[in-house]
């Protein structure tokens, strides 16, 4: 069973910092890269960031550089998001999910349906 669990959100004042992090099934590591993504209703979820822990490339998208941090820890079978000098417009229901790599066009695989998300809202 594929499985991807994200927690970590919250209620944060713009300027402040969250950590997100993503639980996924152990295999996931060895086939593919794990992608952030983020979704307000009425909107397409976008990629926010990724890692590919097999080659070590990850990829952010352009609001969020120099502020958001991926990380993974093949050991635990997570992936983290580290937030920094967040934004009102981050706020957003924050997924996890396989991608085939970390390329700017490559969407999320998704296995079934999205796992759990994890709601952050930054209050200006």
């Amino acid at each position: 069973e594929v499985q991807f669990v994200a927690s970590g959100g919250g209620l944060v004042q713009a300027g402040g910092s969250l950590r997100l992090s993503c639980v996924a099934s152990r295999f996931i590591f060895d086939k593919y890269a794990v992608g952030w993504f983020r979704g307000v209703p009425g909107k397409a979820r976008e990629g926010v960031s990724c890692i590919n822990s097999r080659d070590g490339s990850t990829r952010y998208e352009d609001s969020v550089k120099g502020r958001f941090t991926i990380s993974s820890d093949t050991a635990k079978n997570t992936v983290y998001l580290q937030m920094n000098s967040l934004k009102p417009e981050d706020t957003a229901d924050y997924y996890c999910a396989a991608q085939l790599d970390c390329g700017p066009n490559t969407g999320a695989l998704i296995f079934g349906s999205w796992g759990q998300g994890t709601q952050v809202t930054v209050s200006s």
